[in-house]
């Protein structure tokens, strides 16, 4: 039998063990806490113009029609991939598996990136119905359509990274003057068709965050149309309510677009510069990117409140949905005024 002396030696050996052990634990959950706040910062917007001029200089090109757009596209998608922490949607081990609002963000962005680069890829660079499709941009397009959630085999940044690199292919053909083969046609129609996608999606937004706190609503799908019909039948009046614990996902959802959008459609105001002085709508856009930029004003409270719309505590989800509701209006807007002759 063991003598009590080893015995105890061999309990002591293991409470010591067991310390290092919970302080290593301990040290990383604190790391993990610090590393989480300092990810949780969302990146600065950046100068689009400037951008492109310097990926130009880089590279020994010209800024051309479409250049600056597809420069924009491109740096979005990078500062995704690239920012503070990283891409976050993806993390399987702390702080990120933690974070939800950053992912979010990341989410509302990713959208604004898939929704442009598919408009790039079937109307921006074809000259027509019948024409051929950008082979670099058939490419990229899926892409940025591959799961936002993919953390191996293969990861969800290299396929965007695979992405970004043909959208690099597209821009230096469009720039060399001596190629043909790569376009990109500003018109009032692709602008059109584009702005389209981007009304339908802040609708929805402003919708969900107006329901932070539960809203009666009457049922208009079929209005406007006595013949219309629809699969199945739903209540005259029905109630819409965001679960509690969505709500900050969905204003963070909307700011990260609303982030995206501002460079998007600053980049507009180069490429379509011509069309929308043609139909005096640059003024529109300029204040459609100024509502849009009220959005990403600093956050001073701890968390995203919920409170009544007239109650004592503020409801940040109202306010954002507020300055989404007068972008999307003037988005319509400005649709309307470049259909006109």
């Amino acid at each position: 039998m063991k003598s009590g002396s080893e015995q105890l030696e061999r309990f002591l050996e293991a409470g010591w063990v067991m310390r290092i052990l919970v302080a290593t634990l301990a040290v990383y959950l604190l790391l993990s806490v610090i590393l989480g706040i300092l990810w949780s910062s969302e990146p600065e917007p950046f100068l689009v113009s400037q951008v492109a001029a310097q990926h130009a200089e880089q590279n020994n090109t010209t800024v051309t029609t479409g250049y600056t757009t597809t420069v924009a596209l491109m740096t979005v998608t990078q500062t995704l991939l690239d920012k503070s922490g990283g891409y976050l949607s993806n993390d399987v081990f702390p702080p990120g598996m933690w974070l939800d609002n950053i992912p979010r963000w990341e989410f509302g962005v990713l959208v604004q990136v898939r929704d442009l680069s598919r408009a790039m890829r079937k109307d921006f660079s074809r000259s027509q119905s019948q024409s051929t499709e950008d082979l670099d941009l058939a490419i990229a397009e899926p892409q940025f359509h591959f799961d936002n959630s993919s953390w191996a085999l293969p990861d969800t940044e290299g396929e965007y990274r695979r992405g970004i690199d043909k959208l690099n292919a597209y821009i230096l053909r469009l720039a060399d003057t001596n190629s043909r083969q790569s376009q990109f046609y500003a018109r009032s129609d692709n602008l059109r068709t584009w702005l389209k996608d981007v009304e339908t999606r802040l609708g929805s937004l402003s919708q969900r965050l107006s329901a932070s706190v539960g809203q009666k609503r009457i049922n208009i799908d079929l209005a406007g149309d006595a013949a219309a019909q629809q699969s199945t039948e739903n209540e005259d009046e029905f109630e819409v309510k965001t679960p509690w614990l969505e709500i900050d996902d969905v204003f963070y959802e909307a700011r990260g677009t609303a982030w995206a959008l501002v460079h998007f459609l600053k980049a507009m105001e180069v490429d379509f510069a011509d069309v929308l002085h043609k139909k005096n709508a640059l003024v529109s856009v300029k204040q459609i990117v100024r509502e849009l930029e009220a959005t990403q004003q600093s956050i001073w409270a701890p968390m995203i409140l919920n409170g009544d719309g007239f109650g004592m505590t503020a409801n940040h989800s109202l306010v954002m949905a507020s300055y989404i509701a007068r972008a999307n209006a003037a988005i319509i807007d400005l649709r309307e005024l470049l259909a006109q002759g």
